[in-house]
């Protein structure tokens, strides 16, 4: 390698440390591929998780442009030299990956590679990804590969870690996957004692309200009053539900777009102006994404449902490395110490353990008359 003992040593240590601060399997493949691209200084590296169909259920890569990405197509099949990296315990080291026997093409708007190191990640006895480097930075003779013993003794290292890190953050999916279930069954009851009841009442005193129509107008108003505050009363308990589940639009839409879908709605639904501005915006970590989204919509619930307010603005802005939301409104404000020491807290408790959740803070600035702002800075990933 170019890099001297010492440097080699910090490179290393800042590619585990890297690899060891993201929980998101996604963001666990990232950071690994950008780690062994820069370790070993290749123009290109790329990671794929296999499927059980043939395929691949992941496949980052790292030296390509989101342009070439798209253009490049479909990701690709267990074949070649990618299966051979699945199927095998050694590296390969080749010096033109073009040339070997087991090559078998690549989309034309792939870029060109020659030179490719590559190796399996291990659990066990099970495979579960591969690791791919090609074009080393380096002068090499004609008919040679420019990636080292030295270099692939450095990658079998870091893919061990990676198998570590990779099979942490998938436990940690899993065990996420099992709370949100159990927070869906729990969600599944709440609704069935709270608003079916709802709904049930309202069935009644509408049958109440009809059967007095005719007899007693005054008293089927007074009835037809009471369905439209049960209805009422439903449909925010139902709000309150629904709001607790993560939406799919989150994983596959991102942030931005996720809150400016969800502002539109509440802008057309509302008397209130709200408004949504994102500027310069970049994706963070998945669970900071999905906190920003649950402060948002808890702020947004306070200032369109408590606070009297003729305007509602939204920003989220990029800050360093991560990103700050704001919410905005013009209503009639309160004072934040008063309604913690009586005991409401309007969500600012779960907005703050949100915030801190993901390392982040939460800021409130009231008063009454002068409206609220809930500022949310997270540091991103």
């Amino acid at each position: 390698m170019s890099h001297g003992p010492r440097s080699g040593l910090a490179a290393v240590s800042s590619a585990l440390l890297a690899m060891s601060r993201h929980l998101e399997v996604r963001d666990v493949l990232k950071t690994i591929v950008a780690s062994a691209r820069e370790l070993l200084d290749a123009q290109y590296a790329a990671l794929g998780v296999p499927d059980d169909h043939g395929g691949f259920a992941q496949f980052v890569v790292d030296g390509v442009s989101d342009e070439q990405w798209r253009a490049i197509g479909p990701l690709p099949r267990q074949h070649g030299i990618l299966a051979a990296m699945l199927h095998q315990d050694r590296a390969e080291r080749l010096a033109d990956v073009r040339a070997d026997p087991r090559f078998e093409g690549w989309p034309a708007a792939h870029p060109e590679m020659s030179d490719f190191l590559g190796l399996p990640i291990r659990d066990g006895d099970e495979v579960i990804g591969a690791l791919f480097l090609a074009n080393k930075s380096c002068p090499k003779p004609e008919g040679s590969c420019g990636f080292t013993e030295e270099d692939e003794e450095l990658l079998s290292i870091l893919a061990q870690h990676a198998a570590i890190a990779l099979t942490n953050a998938r436990l940690y999916e899993r065990s996420r996957e099992l709370t949100i279930a159990e927070e869906r069954s729990r969600l599944a009851h709440e609704l069935h004692d709270a608003v079916s009841q709802k709904l049930f009442s309202l069935r009644l005193t509408a049958q109440a309200a009809a059967a007095l129509v005719d007899r007693d107008p005054a008293r089927a108003k007074g009835e037809l009053q009471q369905v439209a505050a049960l209805a009422a009363e439903a449909v925010d308990e139902l709000r309150a539900a629904v709001v607790e589940l993560r939406p799919a639009a989150l994983d596959e839409d991102g942030l931005v777009a996720t809150l400016r879908t969800q502002i539109q709605v509440l802008d057309r639904a509302h008397t209130a102006r709200v408004t949504f501005a994102a500027r310069a915006f970049r994706a963070l970590p998945a669970a900071q994404e999905e906190a920003m989204l649950r402060v948002a919509q808890e702020a947004l619930h306070n200032a369109l449902r408590h606070s009297g307010a003729d305007r509602v603005d939204v920003t989220l802005d990029r800050h360093d490395c991560g990103a700050v939301l704001r919410v905005t409104d013009d209503g009639g404000g309160f004072d934040p110490h008063a309604v913690r020491s009586a005991g409401r807290h309007l969500g600012l408790v779960s907005m703050r353990d949100r915030a801190s959740g993901v390392g982040g803070t939460l800021t409130v600035d009231s008063a009454p008359g002068k409206g609220t702002l809930i500022e949310m800075e997270v540091p991103g990933g």
